[in-house]
């Protein structure tokens, strides 16, 4: 029975390393910290994402992106949006808390990014319900 652990491990370690090449059957989720977001430039966040949503996987991000990042994001997705092949992203987002600042906060550029952004291949994910505090999402298989 040790063995047969051993064996799944090692298989499972393998799924893991061979990167989006890999044939897996399920759905692929990257989980990006928001470290690892502070260390990129707006425009690394917007091709980490993409890279990933094209290769079919499901982005999930620790703090979401300011709203220039954002609208940079599905500038260039729709920018790269082929029938045949990229049919575009779906993107959902927990609303923004009302941090009182309003419109002035807003003019003066504080943006609050602290909140859970999901992402993924339009074909593949589905929003079934969101508020503030739950997105609930359908991804189905390729």
């Amino acid at each position: 029975m040790a063995k047969a652990n051993s064996d799944s491990d090692t298989e499972t370690e393998t799924d893991a390393n061979a990167g989006n090449g890999g044939e897996h059957d399920g759905v692929r989720i990257d989980l990006i910290s928001g470290e690892r977001l502070d260390d990129l430039a707006s425009m690394e966040k917007v091709r980490t994402i993409l890279d990933g949503v094209r290769d079919g996987n499901i982005v999930v991000l620790e703090q979401g992106l300011s709203p220039d990042e954002e609208s940079r994001l599905i500038e260039v997705t729709m920018s790269e949006i082929d029938p045949n092949e990229f049919t575009g992203i779906e993107i959902e987002t927990y609303p923004r808390p009302d941090s009182g600042g309003g419109l002035f906060g807003r003019l003066m550029g504080r943006n609050d990014t602290a909140k859970l952004t999901v992402i993924g291949p339009a074909d593949r994910i589905q929003t079934l319900h969101k508020d503030e505090t739950l997105i609930s999402a359908l991804i189905t298989r390729r």
